[in-house]
Order: C-alpha cells, then structure tokens, then sequence
C-alpha cells in the first residue's frame, strides 16, 4: 500500500495533464497497489492546484537562495507572468515540483506504517493456511498438501 501511494502522491503534484496514467502504469510495473496509486493522484484537483503550484514555486525559489541549488542555464532564463503572482522563473518552479513530489512520497511510508499501528483492525489479515500455501506449493501429483520437493526422484 505504502509504494503505491509514494507513486500515486508523486504524480499528483506533477504539472502534467492525466496524472492518473503514468502513476497507474509505474505502480503496475513495481508491483505496488494500483487502485491507491490513482487515488492518491486525486490530492491535486481544480480548488488545489493554485496553491500547490505557488507553493512549489516558493520553495524552489528558496531552495535556489538559501542553498544555491545549481540548475541550467536554459531553464534560469525561461520566465513567464502568472496572474495575480508576477513574473515567475522555470527553473525555480521545476525544482520545487520535483522536490515536493518526492517529498510527498517519502512521506506516503511513515504515514501507511502509522495508520497501520494505530488501526490494525482495519487492514486484511492473511491466515497461515494461505501464508504456508504460497510458501510451499503443492506438489504436482495430486495437490495431496505435501510441499513439492525442488529435485523430485528419478523413477526407474
């Protein structure tokens, strides 16, 4: 649950039109939990995305003043005017969005580790029957419940 929601929130405040893809298609690929992967995509929306988007370009702009964050020259000369904002700089919004969606993401573990400590009740629990099974499958001769062996002996 953890790794899908990491990807679901990186992708959520990615400025980038059908956010939902690429996090769904990333999850199946890691093999991490799709459906909370598109929801957490879900965190940007329409009433959202103005303050995210100052938000990251703020902290871009401070993590370029405070800490001199090195970023390329094409990207420092690009501007362009926001309404209400004034002129704002690419480079500066780039790395407050990067920052912010990783971020957010190393914050999806500690936040699934603590909703799990504090509600175990609600999360699925696996029985040990269903544990052993899929750490010992069957064996191919009749599923008799006997754990298949890795070099089975030559009949002769």
């Amino acid at each position: 649950m953890a790794s899908g929601l990491a990807i679901g929130l990186f992708f959520s405040v990615m400025l980038m039109p059908f956010q939902t893809l690429p996090a769904a298609v990333l999850a199946m690929r890691f093999r991490a939990n799709v459906p909370f992967a598109v929801a957490a995509t879900w965190f940007s929306n329409p009433l959202t995305t103005p303050a995210i988007l100052f938000g990251q370009f703020r902290l871009g702009q401070w993590m370029r003043d405070t800490l001199a964050v090195p970023m390329p020259e094409f990207l420092t000369a690009v501007h362009f005017q926001a309404p209400g904002v004034g002129m704002l700089n690419a480079a500066s919004f780039i790395l407050g969005m990067l920052t912010s969606g990783v971020l957010l993401a190393l914050c999806a573990y500690p936040l699934v580790h603590l909703f799990s400590a504090l509600m175990p009740h609600h999360l699925p629990v696996r029985t040990r029957h269903a544990r052993d099974a899929k750490q010992f499958p069957t064996s191919r001769r009749g599923g008799d419940g006997v754990p298949a062996q890795a070099n089975p002996p030559v009949e002769q």
